[in-house]
């Protein structure tokens, strides 16, 4: 699997099917755009880390189903200059309905991916070399990434508001400015809690017309809390074998 459908399937991430088709989405330079973008660089000048539980559902156009859905809780922390981001996913089934104990950790740290799976034993690591740009926007989509650094990232405009969960969430529609990205998901709806300035909601959509939704829900959320460092180990064993596939 390449570096960048790794970090952007286990980071990020359907209501799965579609853009809303209202209301319009307003200009990048809308005051309602604006408003959004200098709430996330406020949050972001403060950020030292989050947590959130996440819902992740993987639907696929060509059967028109969800195919899995995967549960768990999220973490970020900045490290100096860097975010450190760390999903424990817990269980992963067909189905909200078929759920089940599928242990999972993805970690990403010092420029590296690394996903363990307790199953097989084994850590599978990727280093996104010259996408390091890339990985690093996705990383922190939503939690801890400033307006500013969305708008590099990202063609942004404001596509109104949504109750989610009893938030009333800014909902942003993206379009990646990355040739390479965007083959990868060609757009992405981000819903923002204007109050705290994270995400509690993130949609992604492929050229083919498969979608992932990525649901936090708002009250499993914080911001700025203390988080033990043992959260972004790894728990391998002494026999763990680790390989590092190419491409």
């Amino acid at each position: 699997m390449k570096v960048l459908t790794v970090i952007i399937t286990v980071s990020l991430t359907a209501g799965v099917l579609g853009f809303s088709s209202a209301p319009q989405p307003k200009p990048t330079d809308s005051p309602e755009l604006q408003a959004v973008l200098r709430k996330l660089d406020t949050v972001a000048a403060t950020f030292r880390s989050a947590q959130a539980d996440f819902e992740w559902d993987y639907y696929q156009k060509v059967i028109d189903e969800v195919v899995d859905v995967e549960t768990g809780t999220i973490y970020y922390r900045r490290a100096g200059k860097d975010i450190e981001m760390m999903a424990d996913v817990k269980k992963s089934g067909a189905s909200a309905v078929t759920l089940k104990p599928e242990p999972k950790f993805v970690l990403f740290s010092e420029g590296k991916v690394k996903m363990y799976t307790p199953k097989t034993d084994q850590v599978t690591v990727y280093v996104p070399g010259k996408n390091q740009g890339d990985v690093e926007s996705y990383v922190v989509l939503g939690f801890g990434g400033s307006g500013q650094d969305l708008q590099k990232s990202f063609d942004v405009t404001y596509a109104g508001t949504e109750k989610i969960e009893g938030v009333n969430a800014a909902k942003l529609e993206l379009v990646p400015k990355s040739e390479k990205v965007r083959n990868y998901y060609n757009k992405m709806i981000l819903w923002v809690d204007p109050d705290k300035g994270v995400s509690v909601q993130q949609q992604f959509f492929t050229p083919q017309g498969d979608s992932r939704l990525c649901k936090y829900p708002p009250s499993s959320i914080k911001v700025n809390e203390k988080i033990g460092d043992d959260v972004f180990k790894l728990k391998t064993t002494s026999k763990t074998q680790v390989i590092s596939p190419t491409g």
